[in-house]
């Protein structure tokens, strides 16, 4: 028996029609025509199929969490099943390691598609892979990553025309003609033409990652006119001052001015329409799964690499920041034996969904060197009984341009992405790492790598809208408790360890220690 977990494409259903109830804020996103389907284990004829959707910077808050907020960094996470301290992948730069040799000859080889392989499962790859990914010093677009059948992969960062794609390893250059060369349906025809043509005796993945809605947010010419009213939601952090928060969360002006409000409900509006052709790829996707005969025993996860502000503390549009806002992302799962339309309460972070793909596909996750945990016994009621995480940490290394903006004269140098009213969005001194708790209590304490020894805490419970640092009212013997997680947290049986002190960073590499000062000036 299938039930509609969200709503399909009945009448009155969708984000095309949920305009009609804009102010019910981030619910309002996104439709998934995504059935939750209870299957007999009789019915089973051979190992699960598997597809993994990835969204690009979608906000929409549906119960997971990312453990750091930006693309590249997230997105090896979501590959690897490690933190991002184990795979080393920092930013989105090939110095950060963003699809770097490094990678390639690391963690790359050891990402979960790899053992999908092994288990002889059909691979295919659609859409955005790492930010850096096609560029030459690398390999260029002939570099497949290994584990992968089918390859068809953007080069670079997100775009929906005028991109060359990497077509298992060749380069395919496309213009700006909707029919041929819109990323999302594209990536979604060949995924559907792989179905097609697939071996019915063995299992298949399929991973697509649509660019929506990451900027340039060009949506579909048919949807370019819808949520004309639409508006950023005006929620609890939105427009408000960060006066008790890092550097960077001090400097925005506040309130906002008109300008800065026009743009980012501009913003959010052109997101929601690029949304509308994620909406057709999950409805075709499973249309063409029911008639293939094969949605009984596919499980589909949707989820996005990071999330985003639009307004929230006065921060224009983007992401990097620690708060939920950030970090929490839409995770929906169907699947044979799940329970139709639950909510589970277990802490899920974008690290586990390797394992748990890989915990599907009958792999002996217990010798893999991974940091995600399968939440496959949280999902399936006859498979009970697996422990769930009762923390996580979240971690970011920011970024910053030496030479000064010249639009934004007054800031000085150290930032990166500045905004309209010269409202930036990152620093050197935006470092952080978090200690995350959602069972028992709901906290979120970080400490920063500045010349500040900033430490910043929240009681979520109390103050959902993280408007209150509550460093200095709370019991030292708590910080003590959420320090020691923390170094927890940061300790790795790899050779990469990064603690962070209260006034540096201590990088560890094959044992050799070198001290960081974060090169923070008094302007930071």
């Amino acid at each position: 028996r299938c039930e509609a977990l969200m709503a399909g494409s009945t009448p009155g259903s969708g984000i095309r029609n949920r305009h009609r109830n804009v102010h019910e804020g981030a619910n309002a996103l996104l439709l998934l025509t995504l059935l939750t389907c209870t299957l007999r284990c009789s019915e089973c004829t051979k190992a699960s199929n598997i597809v993994l959707i990835v969204a690009d910077d979608l906000d929409l808050d549906l119960g997971g969490l990312v453990m750091t907020p930006l693309c590249c960094p997230s997105r090896s996470s979501i590959l690897s099943g490690r933190y991002v301290h184990n795979h080393m992948v920092h930013n989105n730069s090939l110095s950060g390691n963003c699809s770097s040799k490094a990678w390639q000859a690391g963690p790359e080889t050891q990402a979960f598609p790899v053992y999908l392989s092994k288990q002889l499962y059909q691979t295919f790859y659609g859409g955005k892979y790492l930010n850096q990914y096609g560029a030459s010093e690398t390999g260029g677009v002939g570099h497949v990553p290994p584990g992968w059948d089918q390859w068809h992969a953007l080069v670079g960062n997100s775009k929906y025309y005028n991109y060359t794609l990497s077509a298992n390893g060749k380069a395919e250059i496309h213009g700006d003609n909707y029919e041929k060369d819109y990323l999302t349906d594209l990536i979604l025809n060949r995924s559907l033409t792989f179905l097609e043509d697939r071996s019915p005796q063995r299992p298949f993945f399929i991973m697509l990652c649509p660019p929506s809605p990451h900027s340039p947010w060009t949506a579909a010419p048919q949807y370019q006119n819808n949520f004309v009213d639409v508006k950023a939601p005006r929620d609890g952090s939105f427009n408000k001052p960060g006066k008790d928060k890092h550097w960077l969360l001090r400097q925005p002006v506040n309130p906002m001015l008109n300008s800065s409000i026009d743009y980012l409900d501009n913003a959010y509006r052109k997101r929601w329409q690029t949304l509308l052709s994620v909406d057709d790829m999950v409805e075709k996707l499973v249309n063409k799964l029911e008639d293939i005969k094969e949605l009984n025993n596919t499980y589909i996860f949707f989820t996005s690499d990071n999330g985003y502000h639009t307004g929230q503390f006065s921060l224009p549009t983007d992401k990097r920041q620690l708060y939920e806002f950030d970090i929490r992302v839409p995770l929906l799962v169907r699947g044979p034996g799940i329970k139709p339309k639950q909510t589970l309460q277990d802490l899920v972070v974008n690290i586990d969904l390797s394992m748990t793909i890989l915990d599907i596909a009958g792999v002996n996750i217990s010798a893999l060197n991974m940091d995600g945990q399968s939440f496959l016994p949280q999902l399936t009621p006859s498979l009970r009984g697996g422990t769930s995480r009762s923390y996580f940490l979240v971690e970011y290394t920011g970024e910053g341009h030496v030479p000064e903006d010249p639009h934004c004269p007054r800031l000085g140098p150290g930032l990166a992405n500045c905004f309209p009213d010269c409202i930036c969005q990152d620093s050197f001194n935006n470092t952080y790492a978090c200690v995350r708790t959602l069972k028992g209590d709901n906290l979120q304490y970080c400490e920063f790598a500045d010349n500040e020894s900033f430490v910043e805490m929240y009681n979520l419970t109390a103050d959902p809208y993280q408007l209150e640092n509550i460093v200095k009212k709370v019991d030292p013997t708590l910080l003590q408790t959420m320090n020691q997680r923390l170094i927890k947290l940061m300790r790795s049986p790899n050779v990469f360890i990064r603690i962070f002190h209260w006034m540096n960073v201590t990088f560890v590499i094959n044992n050799t220690q070198t001290c960081h000062d974060v090169f923070i000036q008094d302007l930071y």
